[in-house]
């Protein structure tokens, strides 16, 4: 289809890779408990705006440059790192002094609006340099050889792992929501997992930071 191949395998593999925890996720599940499901699908919904942007960007060739230049792809990834250890500190420090708070909504993160959210996703996916790569190297193995349009192939391909990427991080959104109103966490592990939850975005945002290109 439209110079495609193996198009079941690509829809499992690209599930499987969604579904794989990472800053993403831990974005969308952060703000799902501490905010509702709109909250978690705004980061979603900006998730899946940045990852068109590098379906795009693949699809004109920018992504290559991040792939051969050491310099472009040195930058980005330090401006996504930066972001990372950014929200991580922040969430840190915001815990840190309602550490001494009586009421269970003073140890939960600031509540941010949506557009502001939305933003938050998308920065996170689209200084991941990483991403970029990936639709270089994962999505052309499901080109046919002899497609008469690539750059066309490769955008199919992209919305429809974005697609599915989606479905799986509304999902996520939701069932955290559910399950942070049926478990009614109480103060102190609220606290301490939004802490955790913090730690986890500063160690992405190191891990990003000394990362190489493969």
């Amino acid at each position: 289809m439209l110079g495609t191949q193996d198009l079941v395998q690509f829809i499992i593999a690209g599930i499987l890779l969604n579904i794989a925890p990472g800053p993403d996720s831990i974005l969308i599940m952060t703000r799902s408990a501490t905010q509702g499901w709109r909250a978690g699908s705004a980061a979603a919904l900006g998730i899946g705006a940045g990852t068109l942007v590098h379906i795009m960007a693949a699809a004109l060739g920018l992504s290559a440059l991040l792939a051969t230049s050491a310099t472009a792809f040195t930058i980005v990834k330090l401006a996504g790192a930066a972001y990372l250890l950014y929200i991580g500190a922040s969430m840190l420090f915001s815990k840190a002094k309602s550490a001494d708070a009586d009421t269970e909504a003073k140890a939960s993160l600031p509540v941010l609006s949506h557009r502001k959210i939305f933003m938050q996703g998308f920065l996170t996916n689209i200084l991941n340099p990483k991403v970029a790569i990936f639709f270089l190297a994962f999505v052309p193995q499901f080109i046919a050889t002899d497609a008469s349009n690539k750059p066309l192939a490769l955008i199919v391909l992209g919305c429809i792992f974005n697609f599915n990427g989606m479905l799986w991080c509304h999902f996520l959104a939701i069932s955290t929501a559910f399950a942070r109103q049926r478990m009614r966490v109480n103060q102190a592990v609220t606290l301490w997992l939004n802490r955790f939850i913090g730690l986890m975005f500063v160690s992405f945002g190191i891990k990003l930071a000394l990362s190489g290109k493969h």
